[in-house]
């Protein structure tokens, strides 16, 4: 059998590393690629904010699951403290017995090999296979691989241009930047952005994309209306115009879930809903929405707070939760009598034009037969009590 060992520290796992890793199976004509991230590495420290090493493990599982071969083993994580390959080559040897293992590295990494520890041991259990970008450095590593098989009769493997050229650092800060998204499976993304690993914030056409794909066609103009009038408002009113945005973007995304769906999300994330809403898919969505946004898009308190209260609004609304209130209200798509002035007010007194618009909200349900829901009365209320002192910028 011929076993493949990529380890690393994965941190995050991305598409140069699955790029590599399917380079190596091929060139090395590969029964099994395991695939193992570090414990503790012993060469560098994991930067602060990184995952826990079971947090990199799941990722690294979600990275390489397309790789019909690839395993990803937990053997350094479970072992816990400062991971050695000898040590771990070690232990697969007397797993796989006469398995021929083949060692996985990049050429930095290969360049150092005599200075690992225990380097003998780690030669003498596993053929190194060194990525190569194909470039100038191929002659340090063929001088290298003469120097090792000269002190330790090994022969070490070139595969060419495995590389794909992004480093870890970087990578980590395009993540912070809303950026990066291709150098990930969309699971791992998916998975990153969830959690906000490396205090990652996600690309705003991946969230569109994700909102987008889970209503009906003719819901994408308001959305894209919603999303545009929430980044004006909240950049006239000194909100966080990033935090508006994805507030706009995830609003709609369980319109169309059918009332049955709607009560296993509650039920599943744990939101009180009361007897009115249980009832009604438009009132039960905006919470249902904000559950799914803090579940799988890892939104902060202040966007789900937008997102759970943008169709009743509620006594004590943010600015932000007034923000998006009113761009859902008045965005470019909406055509009732009064909006143009609405608009304008939006402008100019932001907590008058929320109470105004749920004046009109409440008056137009009343005129259909419909009983508002008592939040949306007290939210009303609440704007305008004269004591209150709400101000635009709460």
């Amino acid at each position: 059998m011929r076993i493949g060992i990529y380890g690393g520290t994965f941190n995050p796992p991305h598409a140069g590393h699955v790029k590599a890793a399917q380079a190596a199976a091929e060139h090395l004509a590969l029964d099994k690629l395991l695939v193992i991230p570090s414990g503790i590495p012993p060469h560098k420290a994991l930067p602060e904010g990184s995952p826990t090493s079971q947090e990199r493990l799941e990722l690294t599982r979600l990275a390489f699951q397309e790789i019909p071969c690839a395993e990803v083993s937990p053997i350094e994580v479970e072992e816990g403290g400062v991971s050695y390959t000898a040590d771990t080559l070690r232990t697969l040897r007397d797993k796989y017995g006469t398995a021929q293992f083949f060692l996985i590295m990049g050429s930095d990494m290969f360049l150092t090999l005599d200075s690992w520890y225990s380097a003998d041991k780690v030669l003498s259990r596993a053929t190194p296979a060194v990525l190569s970008r194909g470039t100038k450095e191929d002659a340090d590593i063929a001088a290298f691989s003469g120097k090792i098989k000269e002190r330790y009769g090994a022969e070490p493997v070139v595969i060419k241009n495995a590389v794909t050229e992004i480093s870890s650092t970087e990578l980590r800060s395009q993540l912070k930047a809303r950026r990066g998204v291709e150098m990930f499976t969309d699971a791992v993304y998916s998975a990153i952005i969830a959690h906000r690993y490396y205090g990652a914030k996600p690309s705003f056409q991946w969230l569109r994309e994700k909102s987008y794909a889970m209503v009906y066609e003719r819901r994408i103009p308001h959305i894209k209306g919603c999303e545009q009038e929430a980044v004006s408002l909240a950049a006239h009113w000194g909100a966080d115009v990033e935090a508006a945005r994805e507030s706009a973007i995830l609003h709609d995304m369980t319109k169309y879930l059918p009332l049955r769906e709607q009560l296993r999300v509650i039920n599943e994330y744990g939101i009180i809903a009361d007897e009115i809403e249980k009832t009604e898919v438009k009132l039960l969505h905006a919470k249902t929405a904000a559950a799914l946004a803090r579940a799988r898009f890892g939104v902060s308190n202040d966007v789900y707070n937008a997102i759970m209260w943008h169709t009743t609004g509620r006594p004590g609304m943010s600015l932000l939760e007034k923000i998006l209130y009113m761009a859902d209200y008045i965005e470019p798509t909406r055509d009732f009598e009064g909006v143009e002035e609405l608009r304008r007010l939006c402008y100019t007194d932001l907590d008058k034009a929320t109470a105004e618009g749920l004046r009109m909200s409440i008056d137009d349900m009343k005129s259909r037969g419909i009983v508002p829901h008592p939040r949306t009365e007290e939210a009303l209320a609440w704007l305008l009590c004269p004591s209150g002192a709400k101000g635009q910028r709460t």
